[in-house]
């Protein structure tokens, strides 16, 4: 069960960071304050994501192995 969570609550952090950095590229490309080539669902998008749901899953409570 514990594995379960972990992995539901670095789904649910993958999904919402994914959602924040999307909105905040859009937003910088109305603005005009980023480069040409940045794009919405790019990779700076997915690394961050992954980045986050990766220290979700860490902190997450994990089964003791003994």
């Amino acid at each position: 069960m514990p594995e379960f969570v972990a992995s539901l609550l670095a789904a649910a952090a993958f999904c919402l960071t994914l959602l924040a950095l999307d909105a905040l590229t859009r937003l910088l490309i109305q603005a005009h304050l980023g480069p040409p080539d940045l794009g919405e669902t790019g990779f700076l998008q997915i690394g961050g994501a992954l980045a986050v749901a990766r220290v979700a899953y860490r902190r997450a409570p994990h089964r003791s192995q003994s």
